[in-house]
């Protein structure tokens, strides 16, 4: 719930700490009275006039990743990292509150789903899933009893304290390398996920997808390298069969969603075997701080 979160939220305007007012419909409000409504599905909206609201995961791209994940088919995935996270937050204790919960912030949350899964994983912890799309966050703000939604813009100011988060989850999402680090305590985590080169490689070229580099994770790399250090690092690759109606929505739901007509998938799908054999594999990256 919002309430959860609420202490560790700042006003996207001046910075301040926030306070959730539950008079007139509920809303939340800085010590400047810059205030900021509550939505009736649970989330705050934090974008102040220059976010980067362009490119944010449209209604029905949400719709497509909730139905395509409700299915399972990431389901491996989603436990590797609540399994990790939950070994990186055996102290939980929140910035001015020992032996308080562990704040976990998923910096590009979609629905909630990775992040659900963490906290099913993690009973001590709460967690302030943020992300630029107001559909997504309305999934996410229902997703789990303890996640708070907030929509943000993640390439500029989080909306978040400094030294607040014990764990960042990034899940292919912009990674902004220097908010991470301010909100991050000095002895906290981040997890980062991308798709490796070999991701969806059976449907990518016959349904003229999108592609990832070969040297994405060294782009990671040097993107986080001046504040971050790698401390661990490991690949995970599930083999799916999926029926044709399966693929569609999964491509539906990322950012080939923006170039491809339902149409166009169906017809380069009529080529393809039913159910399709597809590889997902994915680097999953630990970093800490550097002090």
């Amino acid at each position: 719930m919002l309430s959860d979160i609420v202490a560790y939220l700042t006003c996207p305007v001046c910075g301040t700490d926030l306070t959730l007012d539950r008079g007139s419909g509920g809303s939340v409000r800085c010590a400047s009275d810059h205030s900021f409504d509550v939505a009736r599905q649970g989330y705050v909206n934090l974008l102040t006039g220059g976010a980067h609201a362009g490119t944010a995961d449209t209604a029905a791209m949400v719709e497509a990743r909730a139905a395509f994940l409700a299915q399972g088919h990431f389901a491996s995935l989603a436990t590797l990292l609540a399994e990790h996270m939950a070994t990186v937050t055996t102290s939980p204790g929140g910035p001015g509150s020992p032996g308080g919960p562990g704040l976990i912030v998923d910096g590009g949350a979609g629905t909630g789903y990775y992040l659900s899964a963490a906290l099913d994983r993690c009973p001590l912890a709460i967690g302030a899933a943020l992300d630029v799309s107001k559909f997504a966050a309305r999934r996410a703000a229902r997703a789990h009893p303890r996640i708070g939604a907030v929509v943000a813009d993640l390439w500029g100011r989080l909306p978040i304290r400094s030294g607040a988060a014990h764990v960042i989850l990034n899940v292919f999402a912009p990674r902004n390398a220097a908010e991470f680090r301010r909100i991050l305590r000095p002895d906290g985590a981040l997890l980062v996920v991308t798709p490796t080169a070999r991701h969806l490689q059976e449907v990518v070229r016959p349904l003229q997808l999108l592609s990832v580099d070969n040297d994405k994770t060294q782009q990671v790399d040097a993107a986080l390298g001046e504040r971050f250090g790698l401390v661990d690092r490991d690949e995970h690759e599930i083999a799916p069969l999926l029926s044709h109606p399966a693929v569609e929505t999964l491509v539906r739901m990322g950012p080939s969603a923006w170039h491809r007509t339902p149409e166009d998938i169906r017809r380069r799908l009529a080529d393809l075997a039913d159910p399709v054999p597809v590889t997902a594999s994915f680097t999953v990256s630990i970093y800490q701080p550097i002090r």
